[in-house]
Formats: structure tokens, C-alpha cells, sequence
């Protein structure tokens, strides 16, 4: 099989919204009049974004989440994808399982692969993403203002916790343990969440290298300092029960500087409460006020009897690693 062959039989599908699919030397497409075009990029490489031992099906999952929870952290719909996918070898049954669990979830976004490349070489995935949302309506993560509440979506720290289950440092029950690693593997885009907190949320960022890095990203950005509690750690949604059955120390750990969790870190005012609850309850997903926004810079963390800590939370770096 070669490299038309593969694209043929495992990546080419009708056209939808499409102007031409897939094939030609650019892919054409329509934006709607009025809308702001999101276009957002991520590579995953293999011994650094994804374990060797990871189903096909997961990864190509995973693959094209990571992607669009950078478009839901932006407040915008998905429309398209493009991928480049270098391959060892070509292997079938990979290859049926891959585009298997990437296309599940674009059909579920109604999002279109439009184009892209295949070469030889390393396993390495990238993918590019294109979104819309109306001008003036994106989430940014400079608009965080002081007295600002901190929220976030879904739970944290699972991700890491399978991660450190693989490694050896950590052990789970076997039914945690497949929990904690059905998070890594498979991460659940909050697509519908970020686009209902249009005109709710003041900033946005999705959690991929840490919440406290993260955070730091909203804070540095919108010239304002936060700070987080820690009682949601020892019990509340943001913590799953796998992670809520290691010691309170690491699972804080895992929490704040774990990542690989995709989910949805924003501020929004006081008087948004209701809204916010209100957005999470039709999105039939969990969220959690975990700090606030201070006039101050940096990040403080408060322990259980409100005093800040001095350990830091360090957040992953590809090239500090």
C-alpha cells in the first residue's frame, strides 16, 4: 500500500461543507459572513504526549480532543481539521483503529477533515483545527478582572495519576486504575461548555500542562494576580475517586501541576454565578469555584486554614523536562 492508497482508504470521506474534500493541493472553505475564523494547532509525539501502549482507537480520540479543547477554551464551534501523521510503517489494523477513534469523535463535533500529509518517519501526530465564532464573543485569557471567581470544569489530576500508576511511583485498584487511564487516554473536549459561556466567562484556558501553569497564563495575560483554596481538593467534583484515594499531598499535587486534563479553567464575575451553574447544568457537566481573581500579581495557594503555601506548582515544559 502507498501513501495515496492509504490516504484513500483510511482518511478520504465525502465532502460535507467542504468546497473540494480531500485531495487537492489546498482544501477550499466557505466561512459563514460574520464570523471569526478560531484556527488552533497540537502535535503529539509518541514517548512524550502518549505511551506506546495506547489503543489506536484512544489515541486517534485524543489525537483530535487536545485540538478541540483548545477551541472550546476559545468559545468556538468546530468546523474542520486538517492532519499530518507520520508513520513508521504502514499497519492496517492501526491505521483502521486510528481514524476508527478520530473520526467517532469529528462526526460527534460535526467536524470535517478538510486535508493534510503523510510521511514516513516517527510516530508523530499534529493536528490543526479550524473553528467559528461570532466577533467579539471568543473566550480570551486576557479579560480576567480582579474579584473575578475561579471555576473549573470537569475533575483534575486523573490523567497524571495513571501516568504515575504506568511509572510505578503510584498504586491504584484495578477499577481506579481504569478510570484515572480512560481520562488520559480519552479526554472529553468541553466544546458545548465553552461555547455557553459566551458573554458569561471574562478569560478562558483549557488545563493541558498544569491548572496552576495554566493559570498563570490567564493571570500574566490580564495583568492580575489569584488566588486558589485547596478545600476542593480534599472533596468536591474536581476531584474522581481514584484521586481522592491517595494521600492529600500528592493528590494536590496531581491536581494543580499533573495536566493532560483538557478541561475548561475560567473567571467569570460574582453575579455570573447563576449563569455559570446554569450553562454547566445544560452542558451536563460539573463546575467547581476553586479561587478568585486578586488586584494583586502572581498565584497564592491557601491550605485548609487559609495560609498561603510556599511550595510552588510547576506546571510541565517540553524543554525543562
Amino acid at each position: 500500500m502507498g501513501e495515496f492508497d492509504l490516504i484513500a482508504r483510511y482518511f478520504t470521506r465525502p465532502a460535507r461543507r467542504a468546497v473540494t474534500g480531500v485531495g487537492d493541493d489546498c482544501a477550499l472553505w466557505q466561512p459563514q459572513p460574520g464570523m471569526q475564523l478560531a484556527v488552533s494547532s497540537d502535535m503529539l509525539v509518541e514517548g512524550r504526549h502518549f505511551l506506546s501502549t495506547v489503543s489506536p482507537q484512544r489515541l486517534g480520540h485524543k489525537a483530535l480532543a487536545v485540538n478541540l479543547s483548545d477551541l472550546a477554551a476559545c468559545g468556538a464551534r468546530p468546523l474542520a481539521f486538517t492532519l499530518a501523521l507520520s508513520l513508521p510503517r504502514i499497519d492496517p489494523a492501526w491505521l483502521q483503529g486510528f481514524s476508527q477513534g478520530l473520526f467517532m469523535l469529528a462526526d460527534a463535533h460535526g467536524c470535517e477533515l478538510i486535508g493534510g500529509d503523510t510521511t514516513q518517519g516517527p510516530l508523530n501526530i499534529c493536528i490543526t483545527v479550524f473553528g467559528e465564532v461570532p466577533p467579539g464573543d471568543a473566550l480570551l485569557r486576557s479579560g480576567a478582572q480582579a474579584g473575578d471567581d475561579v471555576y473549573l470544569s470537569g475533575s483534575v489530576g486523573d490523567a497524571r495519576l495513571a501516568l504515575e500508576v504506568f511509572r510505578g511511583s503510584l498504586k491504584l485498584d484495578t477499577a481506579l486504575f481504569e478510570d484515572a487511564r480512560l481520562r488520559m487516554e480519552m479526554p472529553d473536549p468541553r466544546v458545548a461548555l465553552g461555547v455557553a459561556l459566551r458573554g458569561i466567562a471574562n478569560a478562558c484556558i483549557d488545563v493541558s500542562d498544569g491548572l496552576a501553569g495554566d493559570l498563570g497564563h490567564i493571570l500574566k495575560a490580564s495583568g492580575v494576580g489569584a488566588v486558589l483554596t485547596t478545600d476542593w481538593v480534599a472533596d468536591s467534583a474536581a476531584i474522581s475517586p481514584a484521586l481522592q484515594s491517595i494521600p492529600m499531598a500528592r493528590r494536590l499535587e496531581l491536581a494543580l501541576a499533573g495536566g493532560d486534563d483538557y478541561e475548561l479553567l475560567f473567571t467569570a464575575a460574582p453575579d455570573q454565578a447563576p449563569a455559570v451553574q446554569e450553562a454547566a447544568n445544560t452542558c451536563d457537566v460539573s463546575v467547581t469555584c476553586i479561587g478568585r481573581i486578586t488586584a494583586g500579581q502572581g498565584l497564592q495557594v491557601l491550605d485548609a486554614q487559609g495560609i498561603p503555601l510556599s511550595r510552588r506548582f510547576v506546571s510541565f515544559d517540553h524543554f525543562s523536562h
